[in-house]
């Protein structure tokens, strides 16, 4: 997969790395060709939290990248999905959990219902999940918290919005 962007944490202290983790994201099309957006709200180590993210999460040891992709996405959205293709790969760390993560992001489509299956932690932290279009959604980015870890995030996330937009990777409707 094609490295977009190397990123480093700028709001937190670096103490060094001890974990690397797969990280799978969606860019998460509906029949209407809206993106799906978490938005995540509370307070925890990482400080206060009021950001918007993609959905997804860990691959699991002996996982694919592709079933890690399509089980995070029914945990936490009880969706079904069909993966379109590659958008690229964003490493990226957070220095307060010792943590770089190397984030694959892919392009899919909801092509049905699924379980959902929410941890604790998103239970208490995801505020909502909502589709957008691309432009509705790199306006939330925009206008995002921009610091702590929602800056982490925003980094992270809104070039590959400008990348869908710019490249016109939508499906035609």
């Amino acid at each position: 997969m094609k490295l977009l962007q190397v990123l480093s944490d700028n709001q937190y202290p670096f103490n060094g790395i001890k974990e690397k983790r797969l990280v799978v994201r969606a860019i998460l099309l509906n029949e209407r060709n809206e993106i799906c957006l978490e938005h995540l709200y509370g307070d925890d180590a990482f400080g206060h939290r009021d950001y918007y993210e993609t959905p997804g999460g860990g691959v699991e040891e002996g996982e694919s990248l592709i079933a890690g992709l399509k089980r995070e996405i029914e945990e936490e959205l009880g969706l079904k999905i069909e993966v379109l293709g590659e958008l690229g790969l964003v490493i990226d760390n957070y220095n307060l959990i010792y943590r770089e993560n190397y984030n694959y992001y892919y392009l899919a489509k909801v092509i049905g219902d699924g379980h959902k299956h929410e941890t604790l932690f998103e239970q208490k932290m995801i505020k909502s999940r909502k589709f957008y279009s691309i432009d509705d959604a790199i306006a939330k980015y925009e206008h995002m918290q921009n610091e702590l870890v929602g800056a982490l995030v925003r980094q992270r996330e809104l070039p590959i919005l400008y990348l869908i937009k710019n490249q016109k990777l939508l499906l035609n409707k």
